[in-house]
């Protein structure tokens, strides 16, 4: 399979199970952060600095309960993780899940799908079978609704997830979550404000009527639209997997937002 088809089979599955993994497993503030901090002798106040340094504002914090039982290291986290999420998508998720460093490498992805850009060796998932497909009609090649098909195994996990148990685990393993969403540099971060930022900007996706124009100037495929090729990731992703696959994706967003978020939509 060539590294272009590749790629775009790859970004089926990080919009709608790893964002589906994030929204369930997530983080609002590290207890073990605020115990080493409380632990630390108190920090010596320079005199030049005249204005005390505050964090930003939470906007959408994330009520959560305490765990039912300790919750492991995030070195540590995979086997309970994966059980976890084999309680939530049964057996569907097993063919495409990366059983490894998959709380760090779903915040990757996730923070990742705003982006033009992508680290493929970072998903959380595996990619789905099958080759791009295009239909050429003398000089012009467009997308073929043929492509769409291959999203269907996935797409009927996200349908058939119940949003209720998504929540409850995303709740579960808060913790873990924002820590490695601070150790990717953002070390006054909120996981779950990102979160509901990256899920706005999936939904803003604009939609596409007609055929989807292609070129193939080297190995790669691009869209002839320029605005749709300069759209994030994430978005060429649901235009590329067909609106009716991206309505289903986005319903589900919507309902994960309405659990997680305090902040209304942006309008539009």
């Amino acid at each position: 399979m060539e590294e272009e088809t590749k790629k775009w089979l790859y970004y089926a599955i990080p919009v709608v199970v790893a964002v589906g993994i994030g929204a369930a497993l997530w983080y609002g503030r590290s207890q073990r952060q605020a115990e080493q901090q409380a632990s630390q002798p108190p920090a010596v106040t320079q005199p030049e600095e005249t204005t005390p340094a505050t964090e930003p504002p939470v906007r959408n914090p994330l009520e959560q309960a305490p765990p039912p039982e300790p919750l492991p290291s995030l070195a540590e986290s995979d086997p309970p993780v994966q059980e976890s999420l084999s309680g939530v998508f049964g057996r569907a998720l097993d063919p495409f899940l990366v059983p490894k460093n998959i709380v760090r490498h779903t915040v990757v992805t996730i923070d990742n799908l705003p982006r033009k850009k992508t680290s493929v060796q970072m998903w959380p998932v595996k990619p789905i079978g099958g080759e791009l497909t295009a239909t050429r009609d003398g000089e012009e090649l467009t997308l073929s609704p043929e492509n769409y098909a291959r999203y269907e195994p996935v797409i009927k996990i996200v349908q058939n997830t119940d949003t209720a148990q998504l929540v409850a685990m995303y709740k579960q393993y808060y913790p873990l979550f924002q820590e490695a969403y601070v150790s990717l540099g953002y070390p006054d971060g909120y996981f779950n404000d990102r979160l509901v930022e990256v899920i706005d900007h999936l939904l803003a996706t604009p939609e596409v009527p007609g055929p989807i124009k292609l070129s193939r100037p080297s190995v790669n495929f691009q869209f002839v639209d320029p605005q749709l090729e300069n759209l994030s990731s994430g978005q060429k992703l649901l235009i590329r997997m067909g609106s009716a696959n991206a309505e289903v994706v986005k319903d589900k967003l919507r309902q994960l937002r309405d659990a997680i978020a305090k902040q209304a939509p942006p309008p539009g």
